[in-house]
């Protein structure tokens, strides 16, 4: 695949990926995001594979650049869910000590 043909598709999936997102209502952006973390490991696991076939130094920076944000974004997804978690528990869950706290 030509790098111009690799461009176009990127572009094509730019655009496709910023639609669907801006159409979403915002009440459901953030549990459709959370739930789609599988999503950010696939891409993660995706871009390990990518670096793990780089051979010349630019397409091993390249991938090492992916991981980094791929790492960040499954964290992110991850940390974002645990937040929108956090929301739904009652005042009485969260003024409760934890098992073995005195």
């Amino acid at each position: 695949m030509t790098g111009i043909v690799a461009l176009y598709i990127f572009m094509l999936a730019a655009f496709t990926g910023y639609e669907v997102i801006s159409r979403v209502p915002v009440i459901l952006h953030t549990p459709l995001m959370s739930g789609s973390n599988f999503v950010h490991g696939i891409v993660l696991v995706g871009a390990m594979v990518a670096l793990g076939n780089a051979d010349t130094p630019l397409e091993k920076t390249i991938g090492f650049i992916g991981v980094l944000l791929a790492a960040g974004n499954a964290v992110g997804g991850y940390v974002v869910t645990e937040r929108m978690l956090e929301m739904f528990k009652s005042s009485n869950a969260k003024a409760k000590p934890g098992p073995g706290a005195h």
